[in-house]
């Protein structure tokens, strides 16, 4: 095949995969079969797994060989998944909106949160507007489905807004019915409008961890602006999502 056969393979491999002929979950034929139904070398082979495996469609487990990865990504819904009619006047917080619009079985604690109240850093005092030193309240939370996590979230908040609240309670699960939207709310300080902002990268190691994420799987990353009608910052929020664990699905009117 020439010194690029493994670009010529990768691309063979990778329309089998997409026509369903190797279906999620499944084995690779090992690569010496498949350098002999191919007609190329094991190098080759090898050497188109691993561009495979680096685009995110296969992963390579001990033991087992190579498993095409099953991508079941869940709805990830845009201005839909915080619609107020879901937590102030009932009990759907947004990670729940997603699951149930996806078909997915779901239970509160497939959240569990970490609260602390620290020194914020230089992107939380620039959102909030802040002096060096001012101390916020960090709440984390990872998010699971089906017992494996699909990302992390974690809001800022200024202590005045949400001091001796559910958002700061630890508990698994959002913060109480409506979640911190309605807390918000219940305080004075009603979620109006909000900017959210991605991107993606490759995941730290400590990420791959947390995530169980697969060797060449990237990350999307949230930036999440949430306000009251009079402008006022009510959480700043980032998040890390498993990109293949999600479709983002945005349905708006075009403006004029």
């Amino acid at each position: 095949m020439g010194t690029t056969g493994y670009r010529d393979l990768a691309a063979q491999l990778r329309e089998a995969i997409k026509a369903g002929e190797h279906q999620p979950g499944s084995t690779l034929p090992k690569q010496d079969e498949l350098a002999e139904l191919y007609g190329v070398n094991v190098k080759t082979v090898r050497q188109a797994i691993g561009l495979l495996e680096s685009e995110g469609l296969v992963t390579p487990i001990r033991r087992r060989g190579t498993v095409v990865r099953e991508r079941p990504p869940m709805r990830r819904l845009g201005t839909e998944r915080y619609a107020k009619r879901k937590w102030k006047y009932g009990d759907t917080v947004a990670f729940v909106a997603d699951r149930e619009a996806s078909g997915r079985a779901w239970k509160l604690t497939d959240q569990t949160n970490t609260v602390k109240l620290i020194e914020a850093d230089a992107e939380v005092l620039d959102a909030y507007g802040l002096d060096p030193g001012s101390m916020v309240y960090e709440r984390a939370r990872v998010v699971r489905d089906a017992g494996r996590p699909t990302h992390t979230l974690t809001s800022y908040y200024l202590p005045q807004h949400v001091e001796g609240t559910p958002l700061v309670d630890p508990a698994a699960g959002p913060a109480g019915r409506g979640g911190g939207f309605a807390v918000l709310t219940l305080q004075g300080y009603e979620p109006d409008h909000m900017t959210e902002t991605l991107s993606a990268r490759m995941p730290r190691p400590d990420e791959t961890e947390l995530l169980e994420l697969p060797s060449g799987e990237p990350v999307i990353d949230l930036v999440r602006h949430t306000y009251t009608a009079d402008n006022v910052l009510i959480e700043f929020a980032r998040g890390v999502h498993a990109a293949s664990r999600f479709s983002w699905t945005y349905e708006f009117k075009l403006p004029d």
